[in-house]
């Protein structure tokens, strides 16, 4: 897989957090937490299009100023807390395929991983267009609590969650340095091919690469507390974020 290729970048970036209310233009260190996922992803070089979807004019207002494309805003209908990616994605893919834009390739860069940078981005790409026969690449990271450790509990009753043994030992009474390796997601980054969105209608296929996020590259803000977490990083210079060559936005008056 070689020469150039069409690769958008969605910043997924809804209003109305519950957990930490306008979590997307909070800001972080002078900027709104959704700079730094446009900005690393205009330095990378990977996309020829940014694109930030949202269902907020005020987030339109603030992806412009640091750069990103906004073509339209996303439908109330797929901007709820329960609505899956595909159908935004999908959704966005086909308008613009009506306007003549096509990509092959998508990346999704959600605002709550704001350690993320361009060389993140670079190393993804690099190890997704040198695989063959796959459909996506997605962030990961190892497990700090493993699923051979966990529970269902049924009224007075638990079960393990995992019920593998090695040997007569159960994995919920072995060590965890003896357990297998096991990742979980982050939210950093994903990249897979746009047929897997039309063909498959799924936003990760069935053959995937892992990409290990390394340092903080994969933290992701939640919740209150991992908003404290990220301001005390940067407080104690154990994190940077990446560089953004915008002054900080400032709302228009009314």
């Amino acid at each position: 897989m070689s020469g150039p290729r069409r690769v958008v970048g969605f910043v997924p970036a809804r209003q109305g957090s519950k957990r930490v209310l306008g979590k997307n233009v909070r800001l972080l260190n002078g900027h709104p937490l959704l700079a730094y996922s446009i900005a690393p992803a205009l330095e990378s070089g990977v996309f020829t299009d940014v694109i930030v979807s949202t269902d907020s004019e005020e987030i339109a207002a603030i992806a412009r100023h640091y750069g990103a494309e906004v073509p339209f805003l996303r439908p109330a209908a797929l901007a709820t807390d329960t609505s899956p990616d595909i159908e935004w994605l999908d959704y966005t893919l086909r308008a613009l395929e009506q306007q003549g834009r096509t990509w092959e390739c998508f990346s999704l860069l959600r605002p709550t991983s704001p350690f993320r940078t361009a060389d993140t981005i670079r190393r993804a790409w690099a190890l997704f267009t040198a695989q063959q026969g796959v459909d996506s690449l997605r962030a990961v990271e190892k497990c700090t609590q493993h699923p051979g450790k966990m529970w269902v509990v049924r009224g007075e009753r638990m079960f393990p969650l995992l019920p593998f043994a090695d040997g007569n030992q159960p994995w919920h009474s072995t060590p965890y340095q003896a357990l297998p390796p096991v990742y979980v997601q982050n939210a950093s980054l994903e990249i897979a091919w746009t047929r897997v969105v039309f063909e498959r209608r799924t936003i990760a296929g069935d053959v995937l690469v892992p990409f290990l996020t390394e340092g903080y590259e994969g933290f992701d803000i939640n919740d209150p507390t991992d908003w404290m977490i990220a301001e005390r990083l940067l407080a104690d210079r154990v994190v940077t974020l990446p560089p953004i060559a915008q002054e900080p936005f400032v709302p228009a008056r009314a």
